[in-house]
């Protein structure tokens, strides 16, 4: 690939280039909003200016409403040899191009598997997707020039590629995705109008659940859109599991001991399938999960206190696997909490008391 064209110059499209220009792709951006595709532009993604000709690859970052209008406005022009889409539902875009009657033997849909709470090109990473599943739904028509673009988009990028039917995307996005948004975002809803002493309680487990809901309303109502079935199957079944666990929590306020041993069964199980789910999600790089031990430190809000405790790990042989940080509520201090193997929890522990650092056992 020695030229593209990102249609769409917001997070994702911005991402790409920023990853194709890197690796040196002649990379052409446009924007419903030019302004926006200026912005990419000197940010070092690409120049805003139109290609001379048909590009190697069309990369449609359009909202999921758009993409077919957008895709079929692109190949009736010609504009490249190749034509994909990174929207994150496949199944609809596609048979919106079949009505149209487009031939899509030059059309491949994907997915990448990455993305923030912010939106934007501002918010863009030539790494966004480094280590990223990017699924890819070609089908019978597609040629095989179309996928190897395809894959050498997803190479350039540093993401993992991974083949799915378009349909088995859409249940699977709903799934890890789309489900759990919603879910994030009815939890959220729920400190709006809490009052302020309870807000300040807010912990590391709070803030896991909610932080995907920070994301931008208007995108996520263009995604839904685009995936509404699956993800209101979900839903129902989570509305199921409320249910049984709300009636299980009032049996637990019975006078009644065996009302009480029920209810206990009830919340009991539902942990327990919770745990059960929670093991499958992959761990580093895709891999199996792994169980860590954690080494939590107390430091100061101040420059550089993450970079030394960095330093004296490495410094002491250990890799930090994972990191979390847990701010203390009206103090200028915090706890950092160090993932590490657990053969190294005790090395990296003794390390860092010898350097003058405060543990928390």
């Amino acid at each position: 690939m020695r030229t593209a064209l990102v249609i769409g110059t917001g997070l994702i499209g911005t991402s790409a280039a920023l990853a194709l220009s890197q690796r040196g792709v002649v990379v052409y951006l446009t924007d419903h909003d030019p302004e926006q595709a200026r912005t990419a532009a000197a940010l070092g993604a690409g120049t805003d200016q139109a290609p001379g000709g048909p590009v190697d690859l069309a990369i449609v970052a359009a909202p999921p409403a758009h993409v077919a209008a957008t895709l079929a406005d692109a190949m009736r022009r010609g504009v490249a040899r190749g034509y994909l889409d990174v929207a994150s539902v496949k199944g609809g875009p596609r048979r919106e191009l079949e009505a149209l009657g487009l031939d899509l033997s030059t059309y491949i849909g994907s997915h990448p598997m990455s993305g923030r709470e912010k939106s934007g090109p501002l918010a863009a990473t030539g790494d966004l997707f480094e280590g990223r599943p990017w699924v890819l739904t070609p089908t019978r028509d597609t040629d095989t020039e179309v996928l190897n673009l395809a894959l050498e988009l997803v190479s350039h990028c540093r993401a993992v590629p991974v083949v799915m039917d378009a349909d088995a995307h859409d249940r699977a996005v709903a799934l890890v995705s789309h489900m759990p948004h919603l879910v994030s975002s009815m939890v959220a809803a729920r400190l709006e109008n809490a009052e302020e002493a309870a807000v300040r309680l807010c912990g590391q487990g709070i803030r896991d659940v909610t932080r995907i809901a920070a994301s931008d309303p208007r995108m996520w109502i263009d995604i839904l859109s685009a995936n509404p079935g699956p993800v209101a199957d979900l839903l129902a079944d989570v509305s199921a599991d409320l249910d049984e666990t709300v009636q299980a929590l009032r049996a637990l306020q019975s006078s009644d001991e065996a009302k009480r041993r029920e209810g206990a069964g009830g919340i009991e199980d539902v942990l327990r399938r919770g745990n059960a789910g929670q093991v499958r999600v992959p761990g580093k790089h895709g891999a199996a999960p792994l169980t860590y031990e954690t080494v939590a430190v107390l430091i100061d809000d101040q420059p550089g206190q993450l970079a030394r405790i960095f330093a004296d790990a490495g410094a002491a042989g250990v890799n930090i696997e994972d990191v979390r940080i847990e701010h203390a509520t009206g103090q200028q201090a915090g706890l950092v909490q160090l993932m590490v193997e657990p053969k190294a929890a005790p090395v990296l522990s003794t390390a860092l008391r010898e350097r003058g650092w405060a543990l928390r056992q």
